[in-house]
């Protein structure tokens, strides 16, 4: 008897080791790691806060208007981060740095991680057209590499579904759009290829075409492959064709009356906007792309090159991104102005700077970042800043 418990105890204790060897145990080990590095790269004292950042928010918030959220990082490292007013300006209630924000376009880049991770992953290629998804979308010839770079030429669902969208308190779903587009044909603006056209329509598309591919809701693809892998905790998809009230506490607000923005059937259809995220999460975001955790460096590299008509010599067009190139310098970014909300999110490859300002008070504080820009010492951000030639003027 006691060596026959001897021996039981011996192989529970193999399988103990085998059952801790296992794939599933490295990749829980690899995810708990992970998640300790995540909250170290969060750590942060308001007492040491950067002075200079602290008196540029603190004016542009008494001065300018700025209601909202702000994260400012240098290698890693927050220099600043803090939050401005209201959530919802009719309750008083205060925002704080978990209040998830509607990112609006800023969204875009995320759509195009998604997508972009099932093209690595052989589930989709970029020469591929919407018509080898959807048969009958009456506008042939569009490939996904034209939906990611604004060159599709599609009409824009936002401004089509007003005429032909019936309940107006019912949200309507990715698929909801396309059967409109399929159904009523809008003219377009172009040729497929042609010339570079910004259009909600092409970010709609691309992710009714990841639900498609995957046979998953967009919300919980996004969840799966890119926001777990990114550590992001507090970001995801909300479309009012699910929720009859997104669950986030934030309320974007007008400019001028500072009355609350109602949510409408446009709040549906996602991809082109519809994701929330907090400061914290989108910083995260930056350093898991940089560590190569969502995608191949090659890919990203792919992503961040400027496809479309160049403005002012230095901005353009990526996979999802909007693309800032003054000499020996490297900046994505993307900006989001949505139903009271707008946002600014800032990534500066070479210097290794990210800027996050989420607002829900859609007025033009954004528009006033250029001591901020000074402050950290990199090129400033903003294309009125520069002639047709790309030179600076100030």
């Amino acid at each position: 008897m006691y060596l026959r418990n001897v021996f039981l105890c011996l192989g529970f204790g193999v399988s103990v080791i085998i059952s801790c060897s296992s794939p599933e145990a490295k990749q829980l080990q690899v995810k708990e790691d992970q998640n300790k590095k995540d909250s170290i790269s969060l750590l942060y004292d308001p007492s040491k806060a950067d002075p200079q950042i602290d008196e540029f928010m603190k004016n542009l918030h008494q001065r300018s208007g700025f209601n909202g959220n702000v994260l400012v990082a240098k290698k890693g490292k927050i220099l600043y981060q803090n939050s401005f007013g209201w959530a919802n300006h009719l309750l008083k209630d205060s925002l704080t740095l978990d209040s998830q924000f509607e990112l609006a376009s800023a969204t875009k880049p995320m759509t195009g991680l998604g997508v972009l991770k099932l093209v690595e992953d052989g589930k989709l290629k970029l020469e591929q057209t919407v018509n080898d998804f959807y048969p009958n979308f009456p506008y042939p010839g569009i490939t996904i590499k034209q939906l990611l770079t604004h060159r599709s030429g599609l009409p824009n669902y936002v401004y089509f579904a007003e005429t032909v969208w019936k309940d107006r308190k019912k949200g309507m779903t990715n698929q909801d759009a396309m059967n409109l587009l399929i159904e009523h044909h809008p003219g377009r603006y172009g040729a497929p290829d042609g010339r570079f056209h910004y259009n909600n329509s092409n970010y709609m598309v691309l992710a009714a075409i990841v639900e498609k591919v995957t046979g998953q809701d967009f919300a919980v693809y996004m969840k799966e492959k890119i926001f777990d892998a990114a550590g992001m905790k507090h970001t995801n998809v909300y479309s009012k064709a699910v929720y009859e009230k997104i669950p986030t506490k934030v309320i974007g607000h007008d400019k001028v009356w500072r009355r609350s923005v109602v949510q409408n059937y446009l709040d549906g259809p996602v991809g082109d906007k519809g994701i929330y995220s907090t400061v914290q999460d989108l910083f995260l975001l930056d350093r898991a792309l940089r560590e190569g955790r969502v995608l191949q460096q090659a890919t990203l590299d792919s992503a961040y090159m400027p496809r479309s008509d160049a403005k002012r010599s230095l901005f353009s067009y990526g996979y999802g991104w909007r693309t800032f190139y003054p000499p020996n310098n490297q900046v994505v970014y993307h900006t989001g102005w949505w139903h009271g909300f707008k946002s600014l999110y800032v990534r500066d490859i070479k210097n290794d700077v990210t800027i996050v300002l989420l607002t829900n008070m859609a007025n033009g504080s954004l528009n006033q970042l250029d001591n901020l820009y000074k402050i950290l010492e990199i090129p400033i951000l903003r294309q009125n800043a520069y002639n047709a030639n790309g030179e600076f003027v100030e």
